[in-house]
């Protein structure tokens, strides 16, 4: 469906809740040497302690290893298993030479049961080497505003340029959570995948005992070395607020997440905006009906503290043509607090609107005018001059009978 060009249609002020709240540091404290609380909608910190103070952070890298793993192929890609991919230390998922394993086990295996193994694979069926694919693991990092790390290895084996900071693992674990494979897999207690040669079934655990302690945890990833000491990344859902905590050399880490998680959700809330667009119609050019209302897709929500003016602001085409589905996106609605975008809504056509019967002989084309049918004829017309007997299709000549001799 063509649709004409955007344009503005209203604007309305709402009373919300800004998304600046003042939190108080000393309302919350943590074991660890180094943590992070952020608001997985807004990106707002709500609580640091050395959050940019650069560490190492074991096996939570292996949360940009998932996620390039699933960005880079179909998750039931097959790879064979060398003995260079399986020849590392630490924790696994039990491959073996030889073995057939799917993107899909391989995340899985890196994200419940830790594996090194699997990392390793994943790396190395990617890009080639492990040297290659911390090449890929720091482009995404910088495209992810990740200032303060450095990947050498996918594993997060100790390695004295392998680093990163609280702060740039919350913004790891938002970016991997829009994922959906990611957030899935990260959730689940345990998961049924097959491997080896040939593939049987096998149960894989999830080591992050908090999504058994916190019922409102929804990942994300565990990791320990000597050096690095507990490193925990997770991330906890409630009434529609998402909030992300990191915590880096914390003896206490299941604890001091339930405490961060339970401060965050006492400040931070999800308020419903005005989702009302009576006042919003498109002419629809062609229709049967003149206009077509429209509807949010789904209710706007933003995470809000204390009352202040929101802005909403609706884009929708100047005019649409007929044929129109109900259910159809044609705009947006934007929030907007103190300069900020806080939501954006998908605006969807609330009715149907078939397009007018045609009269006469003229054969009506959809979402066209006259003129442009016209004139796509008088174009076959002027082409056919420069193409041999393309012009019999328009005016075909009368056959001669045979021995007649056709008359100038």
């Amino acid at each position: 469906m063509r649709v004409g060009s955007i344009r503005r249609v209203c604007a309305l002020v709402l009373v919300c809740a800004a998304l600046t709240p003042a939190f108080h540091a000393d309302a919350v404290s943590v074991s660890a040497e180094a943590a992070v609380l952020v608001c997985a909608e807004t990106g707002e910190v709500l609580y640091e302690k050395a959050a940019h103070a650069r560490r190492p952070m074991a096996s939570t890298t292996k949360i940009m290893t998932a996620l390039l793993t699933l960005e880079a192929a179909s998750p039931q890609r097959e790879v064979v298993v060398t003995r260079e991919m399986t020849a590392v230390e630490g924790t696994s998922m039990g491959l073996l030479p030889g073995d057939t394993v799917r993107y899909y086990a391989l995340v899985c295996g890196m994200l419940l049961s830790s594996g090194n193994d699997a990392a390793n694979t994943a790396a190395t069926a990617i890009d080639g080497s492990l040297h290659a694919f911390a090449g890929r693991m720091n482009a995404r990092a910088s495209q992810i505003g990740m200032t303060d790390t450095h990947f050498v290895t996918p594993s997060g084996l100790d390695d004295e340029a392998h680093y990163s900071t609280a702060y740039d693992m919350s913004l790891l674990a938002c970016e991997a959570l829009k994922n959906p494979q990611f957030a899935d897999i990260c959730a689940r207690g345990s998961v049924r995948v097959s491997y080896g040669n040939p593939p049987y079934p096998r149960t894989l655990t999830n080591h992050n005992r908090l999504l058994r302690l916190y019922a409102d945890c929804i990942g994300v990833k565990t990791g320990f070395t000597k050096k690095s000491g507990r490193c925990l990344v997770s991330a906890a859902r409630r009434d529609g607020v998402t909030l992300v905590a990191v915590t880096l050399r914390d003896p206490d880490d299941w604890n001091d997440h339930i405490a961060l998680f339970e401060y965050g959700f006492s400040a931070v809330h999800s308020v419903p905006l005005d989702d009302d667009t009576a006042c919003v119609r498109i002419p629809v050019t062609g229709g049967a009906g003149g206009s077509v209302g429209v509807t949010c897709a789904s209710l706007p929500r933003a995470v809000s503290v204390e009352p202040a003016e929101v802005r909403r602001t609706v884009y929708v085409p100047a005019f649409l043509y007929a044929p129109v589905r109900a259910g159809t996106i044609v705009g947006r609605a934007e929030y907007t607090c103190g300069g900020k975008t806080v939501c954006t809504a998908l605006l969807v056509t609330d009715a149907s609107v078939a397009a007018k019967p045609s009269h006469g002989h003229e054969p009506q084309q959809t979402g066209r005018s006259r003129f442009h049918i016209w004139l796509d004829k008088i174009k076959g017309v002027l082409q056919a001059w420069h193409r041999p007997n393309a012009f019999k299709n328009i005016c075909p000549r009368a056959a001669s009978s045979p021995g007649e001799r056709p008359r100038s």
